[in-house]
């Protein structure tokens, strides 16, 4: 069976890139990574895109295109290298997601969501909330991505605990720990249910 085919979109210096496309390489994650996705130029993630010799295209960096405009020229990108899946992977501009892409854009958050979710929650900000709110444990989530932020259901979780003397970048360190093991995992369970919905929908029509 061929393997998924994932666009990756990035904002930043693209260690989940990195680490998704390795995983991909060494294991049977049923899915490769074939395209990057950016929203500004000189971002680590494009010097890592090019060190992995991934295709990469920029797109609209300086901010001129309406979010309806910019989703279009992305996901015009993404059918372009027939890609399967999306996944925003510290991807940090509003991407309205067209009806037709809905249940195939994945996020990996870096809280356990539905806390610490929503507009302005991203990056070092939620680590800083959990901790300002005194939390015990936090996590990461992936989820299938809607027109509501952060709101989409939840395919996974994982959790950490918040120690004492935690400062946010301790925090984000022991978070990305489990979002290298959590991200891998999601494509996992994506491809392997769209085969099964495959398998169920070629059986139910039977032969002919």
């Amino acid at each position: 069976m061929s393997r998924a085919r994932v666009a990756v979109f990035v904002s930043g210096g693209g260690r989940s890139l990195e680490n998704l496309v390795e995983i991909s390489r060494g294991t049977d994650l049923g899915a490769e990574v074939v395209l990057v996705v950016a929203n500004k130029t000189g971002i680590g993630a494009l010097e890592r895109a090019a060190r992995l010799k991934i295709p990469s295209v920029v797109l609209d960096p300086d901010r001129k295109l309406s979010p309806a405009e910019f989703s279009r020229d992305a996901f015009l990108a993404v059918e372009s290298f027939r890609c399967d899946l999306v996944v925003l992977a510290g991807f940090l501009r509003l991407l309205p997601i067209p009806d037709a892409w809905l249940g195939r854009v994945l996020n990996i958050h870096p809280a356990l969501l539905p806390a610490f979710g929503g507009q302005g929650y991203y990056g070092r900000r939620v680590h800083e909330a959990v901790l300002e709110h005194g939390c015990t444990v936090s996590g990461c989530t992936v989820h299938y991505v809607t027109n509501e932020y952060d709101a989409g259901p939840i395919l996974l979780q994982r959790a950490c605990a918040v120690m004492d003397g935690d400062t946010a970048d301790t925090l984000a360190a022991r978070v990305f720990a489990e979002e290298t093991i959590a991200l891998p995992d999601a494509v996992r369970m994506h491809v392997s249910e769209h085969a099964r919905s495959i398998a169920a929908r070629t059986k139910a029509r039977g032969p002919g």
